[in-house]
């Protein structure tokens, strides 16, 4: 039986970047992308939504 490590797997802010650029200026979706590149979905969702944020790209109010 296989367990799954407890550790967090720590990725490059290069990584990180190249993803979210992927998720961008690619037709595919965020779930296709992470599964492309071997990470979670719900990560690499966390990493687009922190980058607009960080753009000052959320939600604004009206």
């Amino acid at each position: 039986m296989s367990k799954k490590s407890n550790r967090s797997r720590r990725y490059t802010a290069e990584f990180k970047r190249d993803a979210i650029a992927l998720v961008r200026w690619s037709e595919k979706t965020v779930t296709e992308v992470a599964r492309d590149l071997g990470v979670s979905a719900e990560s690499l969702r966390g990493w687009v939504k922190q980058t607009k944020a960080d753009r000052g790209e959320g939600l604004r109010a009206s």
